[in-house]
């Protein structure tokens, strides 16, 4: 990868326009200017419907005609779906557009926008961007997690809205049927468990009931919760964490995570975990409730709830509700999962744009008032109205065959570009059940605080580089193998930890503390 240079020309041009919306108005230029973007994502791998490139997203036209400025797709790598891979193969060309942007970009911009591939936006927001400005001085402590190892920031990020988003789902008529209580810690829902598997609760005569699923594997994870384990550190499946002395440590080199193993795989023997929950896919929540199947779960508040009135007609008296989570073996009820702050996602200005002026306020533009309802509804009038003061989706919208999100999608909306949710968008397909049970998670503070990340120097990159991926492969290797009974955790454990320790796991955490104490003081 070589060393990239930000031309004199384009640093001078950081403070030769007044800043933008000053007046009120919309308009960025006069005359037309196009942007190119690199845009990929895993839902679509360009800047257009469906990563169709030849298709303008409607949100892209609203946008066009309110600002004046045209983003023009230029993805690099659209042939692969793995955004990384893409941004790799982009960085190695060395042929940046003007905005790069979409999935996980936080890591390889903040690597490599102290070398010049990127434009510091620290006085370019403050300069020109009120209104993102406006949000970091509202968020303290949110400009410092997305910052580089210099103090700069190279990225907008897409922010998340809301505290909420997975919950523990049990099949309520299930309980019912069989004059089971909600299960209120492990021994419980072991108990429960069991009675789902043995005593025949959709009634049907075989034993065919799975009790715990997923449509993501990762989620059988969540169960070392139970054991005061911990499964990852942030809403990104085996993350860091912070641990109770204000280290940063892994969950999987812990001695609760051998605990919390030895017993997951006990559970999947004896046939309580779905024996394809390696496989499956996303498809097993449609597939299990829909045959009256699946019994309990750790999935979305609003998409999972949704159910109960997609199979109200299909599954008699079908009933599948949030409860809170099970206490864990010393007490501790413990929701792990939340929205997190940021994202690695979002867009950044490379060394090519010779527009970044222009460039901010177009990025400023998405946290006005209007571009954010454009970000997160749509086009007004087309799949939302708003009726007094409150954006509304459109009738079409919400009885929809095809999820909310996923029609957004198609529309250029809740896209990975940066900007500012609005859970107003969620809340309005999220159903009263699970609006009560939020009510209810909210009002037992179950919520743990979130890694944010690091951002390391080019020595601590190297060798976070050199050591994690295969460490990380190992523990997820041996994670799954345990559970599907090859090997004994605890009879491997020692061995498994000097193999940690062989593949440069001590260093790892050693770069990341020394990153952490120097991003968060």
């Amino acid at each position: 990868m070589r060393n990239f240079k930000l031309a004199l020309a384009i640093l001078g041009t950081t403070a030769l326009t007044a800043p933008a919306f000053a007046d009120g108005h919309l308009q960025i230029v006069e005359e037309p200017l196009e942007l190119t973007i690199h845009m990929h994502w895993p839902r679509a791998q360009g800047y257009g419907v469906g990563g169709n490139t030849s298709e303008i997203y409607p949100v892209e036209e609203a946008a066009r005609e309110m600002t004046n400025i045209f983003l023009v797709d230029d993805t690099f790598g659209s042939n692969t779906t793995e955004s990384e891979e893409s941004m790799n193969l982009l960085l190695a060309s060395g042929d940046l557009p003007d905005i790069v942007g979409g999935h996980l970009i936080q890591q390889p911009v903040n690597q490599y926008g102290p070398e010049g591939a990127f434009v510091p936006l620290n006085d370019l927001v403050a300069e020109h961007a009120p209104n993102i400005q406006a949000f970091w001085d509202s968020h303290p402590g949110l400009q410092d997690a997305i910052s580089s190892y210099d103090g700069n920031y190279y990225y907008i990020p897409y922010l998340p809205d809301g505290q909420f988003g997975r919950a523990w789902f049990i099949r309520q008529d299930w309980l019912d049927a069989l004059g089971l209580e909600q299960p209120q810690n492990v021994d419980e829902l072991y108990d429960v468990m069991v009675a789902f598997r043995d005593q025949d609760p959709n009634g049907n005569g075989m034993a065919d009931e799975i009790p715990y699923f997923a449509r993501q594997w990762e989620e059988v994870n969540r169960l070392l919760t139970l054991w005061d384990a911990r499964s990852s550190g942030s809403d990104t499946y085996h993350d860091f964490y912070v641990n109770d002395d204000g280290k940063v440590v892994h969950p999987y080199a812990q001695d609760a995570y051998k605990t919390g193993i030895a017993n997951i795989a006990k559970w999947y023997e004896e046939g309580l975990i779905d024996p394809e929950i390696f496989t499956r896919g996303s498809s097993s929540r449609d597939y299990l409730l829909s045959e009256n199947l699946g019994g309990l779960t750790h999935d979305w508040f609003a998409s999972t709830s949704g159910y109960n009135s997609a199979l109200a007609d299909s599954v008699e008296g079908f009933n599948f509700i949030p409860f809170l989570p099970p206490a864990s073996v010393s007490g501790v009820r413990m929701e792990e999962h939340r929205r997190i702050p940021i994202k690695p996602d979002g867009w950044a200005i490379s060394y090519a744009n010779e527009h970044p002026v222009e460039t901010i306020k177009y990025f400023d533009f998405w946290f006005t008032e209007e571009g954010r309802l454009l970000s997160n509804f749509g086009v007004e009038g087309k799949t939302w109205d708003m009726i007094d003061g409150e954006p509304v989706y459109k009738d079409a919208v919400l009885n929809s065959d095809q999820a909310v999100n996923s029609q957004m999608y198609l529309e250029g909306a809740q896209i990975q570009r940066g900007y500012w949710q609005d859970y107003r968008y969620e809340l309005q397909w999220t159903s009263e059940a699970a609006r009560e049970g939020i009510a209810l998670y909210e009002a037992n503070d179950l919520l743990v605080d979130q890694f944010l990340g690091v951002a390391f120097n080019q020595e601590e990159q190297a060798i976070y580089d050199r050591y994690w991926p295969s460490i990380r492969t190992y523990m997820l290797e041996r994670n799954q193998a345990w559970i599907l009974g090859s090997g004994d955790v605890e009879e491997d454990w020692d061995a498994y930890i000097e193999t940690l320790d062989n593949m440069g796991y001590d260093q790892v955490i050693e770069v990341l503390n020394s990153a952490y104490a120097r991003q968060y003081g």
